[in-house]
């Protein structure tokens, strides 16, 4: 029977597969750790404030994308390139969403709307790794392994999703409200669109590392199909509602070490 915790334990397994998932998630991770690097340093003078915030989100994917590192070398393993279907961040930047990795490599100041953008973009792209490492977590948090790496990232992409929640209202108090929800909307539904495209690819990659027979490949690419127009009919409204978080200033110290996590 197919679920996602045999599913996974299934690239867990085997040496190919895990290798090319952990290649993807470091390759993911570590872009995310420029990006918030770049925005950190180009952040307006009125908004200061917010930079040792960026700068922890990305000293925090710098650290996931070394966690996944640390995992393969535990194998015995050496990264593989990324597939460029497969690039997540690198979609996502194509379609326009976020900020512009040719924006971002000016030492050009950043605008208040530019932020905004940044936030909008992490609160839907935090949305998803959030849920992503949540189901991880409910599955392998008690895994030799994986669980310690699990907990840790988790609690991160909580982190991170609270901290995107809390900024984001502030902002629209002070009236950006109508702007931040047209660029959350823009975000959620290209992003939709992206993570689909990106679980097809992965999962026809990993078919073939690990001979699926075409039945399986087919009902795998099914559901991803099936979530793909739930989220397109109603699903994308949870990546675009803000709410004001339990945890407050999520990001508002230095970020943790690996050798720190429980």
């Amino acid at each position: 029977m197919l679920s996602a915790k045999s599913l996974f334990q299934e690239i867990l397994d085997d040496d190919a597969s895990f290798r090319l998932f952990c290649s993807i998630a470091a390759g993911g991770e570590s872009q995310g750790g420029w990006e918030n690097g770049r925005i950190s340093a180009l952040v307006p003078a009125g908004l200061r404030e917010l930079a040792p915030k960026v700068a922890r989100h990305g000293a925090d994917e710098d650290k996931h994308g070394r966690i996944f590192n640390a995992l393969l070398k535990q194998r015995g393993l050496e990264p593989v390139a990324v597939p460029y279907e497969t690039d997540y961040t690198l979609l996502l930047e194509r379609q326009g969403i976020g900020l512009a990795h040719d924006r971002l490599s000016r030492e050009e100041p950043l605008t208040e709307r530019d932020i905004i953008v940044y936030l909008a973009h992490s609160r839907v792209t935090e949305q998803r790794a959030s849920e992503q490492m949540r189901l991880l977590l409910k599955h392998f948090a008690d895994h030799p392994t994986l669980g310690r790496a699990v907990r840790m990232i988790s609690r991160d992409e909580d982190n991170h999703l609270a901290y995107c929640h809390e900024e984001l209202l502030r902002f629209a108090r002070a009236g950006h409200g109508r702007t931040i929800q047209a660029v959350l909307r823009e975000c959620a539904h290209a992003e939709i669109r992206v993570y689909r495209d990106v679980s097809l690819a992965v999962m026809s990659h990993m078919g073939r590392l690990l001979r699926w027979p075409r039945a399986k490949a087919a009902v795998l690419a099914a559901g991803i199909h099936a979530m793909y127009a739930y989220e397109r009919l109603v699903g994308w409204r949870r990546m675009v509602s803000l709410e004001q978080p339990v945890l407050r200033d999520a990001l508002g110290g230095p970020a943790v070490p690996e050798t720190e996590y429980a």
